[in-house]
């Protein structure tokens, strides 16, 4: 059986053969379809997160499979296809970057509704970050008008798709001028570069940001008074300086997400968003690639050269 290793810290991973996996009593034994290759598998792979596997491990900590074998009382027959995350996956133990994996009943999140693999293995955290955020967080409202930054990316993607099903006016910010093309339809389009009409304007209602870093109080700024920001994320840096009497005078509320504290609420809400997965009123946007091509993927996410989420296929 074949998988993809890191053999040690700020390696590239390997593509080795492997013992197959034993199915223990109360474990689950799973095909696995399709392994998600995501930024967290990069900072655990750099060896700097602090939860790690011990080397050579089988990278990925989510991904999408079909049972093979589990315990008759367990709920999970065989041909049911999950959601392979939690658990310890590719953090406290090998992960999703293989053939066949064995795993607790707790990282198997069974699908109603069908998904293509690709798919299965990468909605779940841009899809139910993108509900959480507009609905639990910002407590969206039809008619408002939304700025998202980093909409080309897989999270932006779907809260640019969520806001616009929810009656919002949305206009979608990028980085970079080929990633215009990826802003989902209906919706206007800038670089970041080119807004700063939106800071003289200041009619949103809501940012919701992926980017963080130094530019965020600024971009806070697109907001009307009284508005709110939610922050998702901090790819261009993980500080930020605000200074409290301008902050006051802005009176833009700043709305942090976390989606740990979070992950039961995902799983609620995950079941409407497979069916408009699934009938194709929403999208994640996925590359996919050769479990072969791992070392290649994950230089790319690290580069930023991944257009939404990236998977590799086993087979």
């Amino acid at each position: 059986m074949r998988a993809a290793r890191i053999h040690a810290w700020g390696a590239a991973p390997v593509v080795d053969e492997v013992p197959e996996p034993v199915r223990e009593e109360g474990r689950v034994l799973v095909e696995v379809q399709a392994g998600a290759v995501a930024h967290l598998d990069a900072s655990v792979a750099g060896g700097d997160f602090r939860l790690k596997p011990e080397p050579p491990y089988i990278g990925g900590v989510e991904g999408a499979g079909v049972v093979l074998a589990a315990d008759p009382d367990s709920g999970l027959a065989p041909g049911t296809q999950v959601v392979l995350r939690g658990g310890g996956l590719g953090l406290l133990r090998d992960g999703t970057w293989t053939e066949r994996i064995s795993v607790s009943p707790k990282a198997c999140m069974p699908l109603e509704t069908a998904l293509p693999p690709e798919t299965a293995a990468s909605f779940f955290v841009p899809a139910t970050t993108a509900y959480v955020v507009l609905h639990d967080v910002a407590r969206l409202r039809e008619g408002e008008r939304v700025v998202v930054v980093g909409a080309a990316g897989a999270v932006g993607s779907m809260v640019v798709q969520q806001a616009r099903a929810a009656g919002a006016e949305v206009v979608g910010v990028v980085g970079r001028k080929e990633q215009l093309a990826d802003v989902p339809e209906g919706v206007e389009a800038l670089l970041l570069d080119e807004a700063e009409h939106l800071a003289e304007q200041r009619s949103a209602d809501l940012l919701v940001d992926t980017l963080g870093g130094a530019g965020l109080i600024g971009r806070s700024r697109w907001v009307r008074q009284g508005g709110r920001a939610a922050v998702i994320g901090y790819v261009t840096g993980t500080t930020v300086e605000i200074d409290l009497p301008s902050w006051l005078l802005d009176d833009v509320a700043l709305l942090p997400v976390n989606m740990i504290r979070q992950e039961q609420r995902a799983r609620e809400v995950c079941g409407d968003l497979v069916r408009r997965l699934a009938d194709g009123t929403l999208n994640v946007p996925v590359e996919t690639f050769a479990l072969e091509d791992t070392a290649k993927v994950l230089a790319a996410l690290q580069e930023g050269r991944v257009r939404g989420r990236a998977v590799v296929l086993p087979k």
